[in-house]
């Protein structure tokens, strides 16, 4: 491989979050240039962030030396997929592994970009700087050697047998969607550009799914139509279940009573949308195309993924935040299988954001902004109590709206995730617990992340390293009990080649 290396930086569309990162990502360039001094490699830079898809075109394309990218806060996709697909020069992603600054977030994310469409690459993540960890010296150099990394893969396993009960239980939900094919009402399309996310209409219908697109400029014109009355009744129903709202924080003056108005509008509004459609699942896109015009979806989404809410009819509505039909898919999957089972059916949508040691056990810190229904927050789905509303955060939502959290209760969980490999449609499932932690702990992992969101602490059955070795995604759909051998048959009834995680 070639001596010479060169080293970019992926970054968001906005141009706030990459200035707030930029001494992080300074320190950690620095630190790269050391360990790469000490490895006897040269290296340059390509300047500045590449924030923009033509950037990374322009930047990337014409590039066939060895490229490392640094993932040291959230970055776009096609920020370095744009720039790479097509070539075969080796490629690797290098992520800091952070609450605070979710590099490690973007670098799953733009894995499973990369995945989809069959561009070879490695992964290299460290807590530690760069040149004072061994084992990330050792891969680095690894790599410079050879352009590839090799990660043990003993936790990607041949699922486990399916019991005839589960089996047969499959088998009844997989005749009623073949009776009546399961509908995805697409609000606007990927969410800054996670294609990994984004399936397509004729997968879909390999897969035994449909989907009807319209365009998110639909929400505000719903919305208009919304009478006053709705609203107040709206409003009145979620304070009467137990929603607690954090108005008028001293950093956050500007969240009022009206942003949450605005909130049920929207989710109003979609309502009448899922009904006039016959929709069955919802995958929102909403950043960036609405983020100037209207409040933040997510207490909308967290209603919806809610049996109790407004205008409801003792379901849920499966609802994936950011467009997302990799976790649209196994959610509708998933909630039917819990019916089915005599489970209930709420299925929450999580970021896949950091994790910590926990008395012997790696605990992954699951937190969305805002697509985790009530039931994970208190077990009785006729209430909204622990839901916590809070301003989400002005930096990346400038229209005031709040959020939809609460602290994850304990128990037992199975969760799947839907990604393409080169365009084949695979289902990686796996089980594991939620687990309470000491408040203070909890208080201060939430606060190294984002305390405005939803959080849960899970045991995945699979720990640090392996998943960011080989999960293809930063978004993991997760429910409460067993149905692990049900999902299995499922899944493969419909298409899906399934991979089984777990560390044992």
């Amino acid at each position: 491989m070639s001596d010479t290396i060169r080293i970019f930086w992926p970054g968001d569309y906005r141009d706030l979050p990459n200035q707030l990162a930029l001494p992080l990502l300074e320190a950690a360039t620095a630190q790269l240039e050391r360990a790469l001094d000490r490895l006897g490699h040269r290296h340059a830079r390509v300047e500045g962030f590449l924030s923009r898809p033509h950037e990374a075109i322009a930047a990337l394309g014409p590039i066939d030396e060895p490229l490392i990218g640094l993932y040291t806060h959230w970055v776009y996709g096609p920020h370095t997929v744009d720039g790479v697909v097509g070539k075969t020069n080796p490629l690797l992603m290098l992520s800091n592994f952070s609450g605070t600054w979710p590099g490690l977030v973007g670098l799953l994310n733009t894995g499973a970009c990369l995945s989809a469409e069959g561009r070879a690459h490695s992964r290299l993540w460290t807590a530690e700087p760069i040149d004072a960890d061994d084992e990330t010296m050792a891969r680095l150099e690894a790599w410079c050697e050879t352009g590839v990394i090799h990660h043990p893969d003993a936790c990607v396993r041949t699922p486990p047998p399916v019991s005839d009960a589960a089996d047969t239980l499959a088998a009844e939900v997989h005749a009623a969607m073949q009776a009546k094919r399961p509908l995805v009402l697409m609000l606007g399309d990927t969410s800054m550009g996670m294609t990994n996310g984004y399936f397509g209409v004729r997968t879909l219908h390999r897969l035994g799914f449909s989907e009807h697109k319209v365009d998110q400029a639909w929400i505000i014109d719903y919305g208009r139509r919304v009478s006053d009355r709705r609203i107040e009744d709206a409003l009145a129903f979620v304070k009467d279940r137990g929603v607690t709202f954090h108005y008028g924080a001293a950093n956050a003056p500007d969240f009022t009573e009206h942003a949450t108005r605005e909130q049920l509008r929207d989710y109003l509004a979609v309502l009448d949308m899922v009904h006039e459609f016959g929709a069955d699942a919802i995958g929102w896109q909403y950043q960036l195309g609405l983020i100037h015009q209207r409040p933040p979806s997510d207490f909308a989404e967290g209603l919806f993924n809610s049996t109790c809410r407004p205008e409801g009819n003792g379901d849920t509505i499966v609802d994936a935040t950011e467009a997302d039909q990799g976790n649209v898919l196994p959610m509708e999957m998933m909630k039917r299988l819990l019916k089915a089972k005599g489970l209930h059916q709420s299925v929450a949508f999580h970021d896949v954001r950091w994790g910590i040691e926990h008395e012997g056990r790696f605990l992954w810190v699951l937190l969305n902004s805002g697509s985790a229904g009530a039931y994970a927050f208190n077990h009785d789905p006729a209430t909204l109590q622990g839901v916590h509303s809070f301003r989400q955060p002005a930096q990346y939502f400038p229209t005031p709206g709040g959020s939809f959290a609460g602290e994850s209760l304990p128990g037992a969980v199975t969760w799947a995730r839907a990604w393409l490999d080169d365009g084949e449609p695979v289902m990686d499932v796996g089980q594991g617990e939620v687990v309470s932690l000491p408040p203070d702990t909890l208080r201060a992992t939430w606060d190294a992340t984002t305390p405005e969101w939803p959080i849960m602490m899970a045991d995945l059955g699979i720990g640090r390293d392996g998943l960011m070795a080989h999960y293809q995604s930063n978004h993991i759909a997760v429910c409460y009990g067993d149905i692990l051998g049900e999902m299995i048959a499922l899944s493969r009834r419909l298409g899906f080649r399934v991979r089984y995680l777990s560390d044992s």
